[in-house]
């Protein structure tokens, strides 16, 4: 066993110890002021006045920067690690995912690494609704002052299947990075796949699947998103205004 091995088995138990019995204090029993306190020595950056409830899930906290008034909800998983390995080695692993100041995830958001080398960004004032996932291994960087409405998905990541002998999930995966500029609005199920850039200011209506880029100050609907009005235009091109859902 070399000293990365070691210590990464034994910054698992701690982190393990700490996200288990101080991250199931109940909320009203002076959980969030004991995981503020605590958390500060597992985490890469842990800022003030952070709002962590209880029955939230934390793997690969050396990986995790949280800033200033960040929320986050029951039933949240936020996961820096990379592939899951007996041996991971800490020398290797420069994953990071950064939730900037007065970030919100609400409950049951997911958002995970995926790989060993991959950037997660969140902005400033941006809010994550209930039950969205965003996945690496691709690179994410979603700008501030962002609403990505609940059930949402962002997948930075995209399987081969060209090689009819072998089952795709042994085919790999490729990946080139997902970005969405400030002040967009992703309404309730949006799906936004690998390869794809949504310009700031943006509005993509509920249930779309955005498959390739979209300029600033857009909005897009349907399967596969298309763009059907610009924001500083009057009429809107053969829609109306009623696809777009409530936040939550």
């Amino acid at each position: 066993m070399n000293k990365f091995e070691f210590f990464s088995k034994r910054e698992r138990f701690v982190e393990l110890l700490l996200t288990t019995v101080i991250g199931n204090l109940p909320t009203i029993l002076f959980g969030v002021k004991l995981r503020n306190i605590l958390y500060r020595g597992i985490f890469a950056q842990i800022g003030n006045s952070v709002y962590i409830q209880d029955n939230v899930e934390f793997y690969g906290t050396s990986s995790i920067e949280i800033g200033n008034g960040v929320y986050i909800f029951k039933g949240v998983r936020l996961d820096g690690r990379g592939p899951k390995s007996n041996k991971i080695c800490l020398e290797n692993i420069k994953n990071k995912i950064c939730l900037e100041n007065q970030v919100v995830l609400e409950r049951n958001v997911d958002i995970g690494a995926l790989d060993q080398t991959t950037f997660i960004s969140i902005g400033q004032n941006t809010f994550i609704g209930p039950g969205t996932c965003i996945a690496g291994p691709g690179n994410i960087k979603i700008g501030a002052n962002c609403l990505i409405a609940a059930q949402s998905g962002i997948f930075a990541n995209n399987h081969n299947f060209a090689d009819l002998d072998l089952p795709i999930k042994r085919q790999g995966v490729t990946c080139k990075g997902i970005e969405i500029e400030d002040d967009c609005w992703l309404g309730s199920g949006v799906k936004v796949l690998d390869g794809v850039t949504i310009g700031k200011g943006s509005v993509i209506g509920a249930g779309a699947v955005v498959t390739k880029d979209i300029p600033p100050l857009s909005i897009a609907v349907g399967v596969p998103a298309r763009v059907i009005k610009k924001r500083d235009a009057k009429e809107v091109i053969k829609a109306d205004k009623s696809f777009i859902s409530p936040l939550l």
